[in-house]
């Protein structure tokens, strides 16, 4: 037992000075150039990996900035799984639970973050749809409109798809930003942007327990939102499903007895 328990103190010595080598000394009996050698290993294996994870975040900051935040994951930040797909999961709950942003950092970091993860946890999602009872090509209007399962939606303060090198904006939008996430039988991701009624109906259709057509949502929308004129909604309604059906972010329409 005793030789046990100081093999998982070494083990614990050893990733102790992996994640701080700056701060906590290298556990005794290691060759110094084998250390180094873990030590770059480590790093290097979490710096490509979070870089590939997060492409837009890697692309818009230095090799110094990207290197600090790896380097605060390591230090901070204490994982719960050991599986790679997990690690965007991880780093993502760093950046938001641990994370202390410096003055220079962007402030839309987290949310572009939570976007690249969405798009990653998406695509690899295995959520499938149950198509049983559904007609894809059922009247979106007459029926009752099916929420596609590997379709997410979010609201932004800013437009986190439009980020790049090139827009790199220091203000959040005047108004939110609704994304609809989806991913398509090809298996590929892709978003649609959505203003703040199509983002509401799209919530209305998701949780629609009293299986509402796709006419009374838009009717019911009308009155929550005091719209002028219902039936200009319904045929502006009617367009939106029809766009999102083909987009695969709905599925079709339910068979109701």
């Amino acid at each position: 037992m005793a030789d046990s328990q100081t093999f998982k103190d070494k083990q614990y010595a050893f990733a102790a000075h992996i994640r701080d080598p700056e701060h906590v000394a290298a556990p005794e009996g290691i060759e110094s150039r084998r250390m180094a050698i873990y030590r770059k290993l480590f790093f290097n294996n979490l710096y490509n990996l979070l870089g590939t994870f997060f492409p837009v975040m890697r692309k818009i900051h230095t090799e110094e900035q990207w290197r600090r935040f790896i380097r605060g994951f390591m230090q901070h930040h204490q994982a719960e799984t050991p599986y790679f797909l997990q690690l965007p999961q991880e780093f993502l709950a760093y950046l938001q639970n641990e994370f202390e942003a410096a003055d220079d950092d962007f402030p839309f970091l987290l949310e572009l973050a939570h976007y690249e993860y969405a798009e990653l946890e998406l695509s690899v999602s295995e959520e499938e749809n149950d198509l049983q009872g559904i007609d894809p090509n059922g009247d979106l209007l007459a029926g009752v409109p099916v929420k596609s399962a590997l379709s997410w939606s979010f609201a932004y303060r800013y437009a986190v798809h439009r980020i790049s090198p090139n827009f790199l904006p220091e203000e959040p939008e005047t108004q939110p930003v609704y994304l609809a996430l989806y991913r398509g039988t090809d298996d590929s991701v892709g978003f649609l942007e959505l203003n703040a009624v199509t983002a509401a109906l799209l919530d209305a259709i998701e949780f629609n327990t009293e299986n509402k057509t796709g006419e009374a949502l838009l009717r019911a929308l009308a009155t929550k939102i005091n719209y002028p004129d219902a039936d200009a909604l319904v045929a502006h309604g009617a367009d939106a499903l029809r766009e999102m059906r083909q987009l695969e972010i709905l599925t079709g329409t339910r068979v109701l007895p």
